[in-house]
Order: structure tokens, then sequence, then C-alpha cells
């Protein structure tokens, strides 16, 4: 015990290269101690919590130290530490600038609840965002802010967000799930190289009410059987393009049995004939 107070009597009143040594030390008590030297500058603070393998202890003690969290370096080097206690995590994210926090969304094998808190403060900002920012998320934000970005329908947006590489096809389907979408929005999924191939985005715009007909004429044979059926159920589509689904869903109907035909052609009969 006496040891121990020794080593923080010792960090608490270290200066110049001992301190800088001590940064590195293992002990708790020792670095307890740093975090009392009035010695101790940001820049060395900072230095500290680069250290991955830091005591949660110590992380729990700059978190309570309100004149250490007056600074923003370090406020956001315990925001991104791993071992940072979660509820610190969440507590400091209301003070972070918008792209730390979309850094911090971004992290892997981030928690799902501090993913998600931290994604739900982005979509908080978003109405009062300039368009400049909205940009530069719509290129690198996660994938629930592209959705939100998405579905604002900002022409200058829409083709950039649907090439951000965390946008997901749940979030695509999320936005086309909207009876009321700006029309940009509709018609940009259609056109796009990546989006405007996927069976589902395909079902979802056939859906919409907004899809251009031509678009949607020209997903038809490319859709099942029971995917037709069930689009045409009343109620799901416009009756005008529920003319164009029963339609499509007897061409498959009459070319199966013409099929089948062919076949009964081709069969054991046909080949005895030949014999």
């Amino acid at each position: 015990m006496a040891g121990a107070e020794k080593n923080r009597g010792r960090a608490l009143a270290a200066a110049g290269e001992e301190l800088a040594a001590l940064l590195h030390h293992t002990d708790v008590e020792v670095l307890l101690g740093l975090l009392e030297n009035p010695s101790l500058e940001e820049t060395q603070l900072c230095m500290l919590l680069e250290r991955k393998n830091l005591p949660t202890e110590i992380l729990e003690e700059v978190a309570r130290r309100k004149p250490l969290l007056k600074s923003y370096r370090v406020k956001k080097a315990l925001a991104f530490h791993p071992r940072t206690p979660r509820l610190v995590t969440l507590r400091l994210l209301r003070d972070l600038y918008l792209m730390d926090v979309v850094q911090i969304t971004l992290l892997p094998g981030i928690p799902t609840e501090l993913k998600r808190n931290a994604e739900d403060q982005l979509v908080s900002r978003l109405p009062q965002l300039p368009l400049g920012q909205k940009i530069t998320l719509a290129r690198r934000g996660p994938a629930r802010l592209a959705g939100a970005l998405l579905a604002e329908g900002h022409s200058q947006i829409v083709s950039i967000v649907l090439d951000n590489a965390y946008l997901t096809e749940a979030q695509v389907l999320r936005v086309l799930s909207r009876e009321k979408l700006p029309p940009v929005v509709v018609r940009t999924i259609s056109l796009h190289r990546k989006w405007s191939i996927s069976y589902n985005v395909r079902l979802a715009l056939v859906r919409h009410p907004l899809s251009p007909l031509a678009t949607v004429l020209a997903y038809l044979p490319e859709l099942t059987v029971s995917d037709l059926r069930e689009l045409a159920s009343p109620g799901i589509v416009s009756e005008s393009l529920r003319k164009y689904l029963q339609a499509e869903v007897q061409r498959r109907i009459r070319a199966g049995e013409k099929s089948a035909r062919k076949g009964d052609a081709s069969g054991p009969s046909a080949a005895s004939n030949q014999d």
C-alpha cells in the first residue's frame, strides 16, 4: 500500500521527460496520479487516451473530471476509445461535431445501442444542415442517415446518396414504402445501375404509385407469377396497372400451356413414331 501511495505521489509531482514516460505506465494508481498532476497538458492526456489497453477506471475518472472535458480533443478521444463505458460515450455524443458522430457510427464492433443512438442524433440534425454538409453525408454517412437523405428527395443529393457504399437494400425499400415521396426519388432509383436491377427493389417500384408506367411494364416479364398475382390483388396498385398485371399472368399461363403441349408432342409416342 505504501508503495502504491509512493508511486501515485511520484506521478502527481512528475514533470518533463519523467511525466512523458509515466504515460505508458501500467499501474492504475500511477495513472490516477497523472490525472491530478497540474503539469499534465492536453496533448499528453490525449496521448494517454490513445492507449487501447488503458484501464476502464482511468477512462471513467477522465469522464468524471469536468475541467478535463472542456477540451474537445479530450472529449473526442474519450468517446472514440473502445473501452470507454457505453453510458459515458452516449453522454459525449451530444457534444461531438457532426462528422465525428458519423465516424463513431462506422467504427467496427460498435455496440448496436450506441450506433443507433449516434444515427438518431445525425437524423435529428438533418433539417438544420446546409446543403453542402448534406452532400458530404450523402457520400459517406451510415445506412440510416443515407436512407433519411434519400427520403428528403433533394435533387442534388438523390443520385449521390444512391451511390453511398453504406446504403442498404433495406433502407431503399423502406424509402419506397412511403407513398408520399418527391417524384425524383422514385424515378432516380428506377434508373440507378445498382438498385434498379434488385428484384426486391423492382417489386417495390411496381407497387409505388409514382413509378413511371414504362419502367413498371418493363419489369413485369421478370417477376414471378406468384408475385404478379399478389400485386394484381385489389387495392395494391391502380386499376389501370392491375389490368397489365392480369394480362401478364394470362400470358404466362398460355405460354406454360403451350410449352407443356410441345413437351407432350415430343414425348414417348413421338419417339416411337421415329422408330
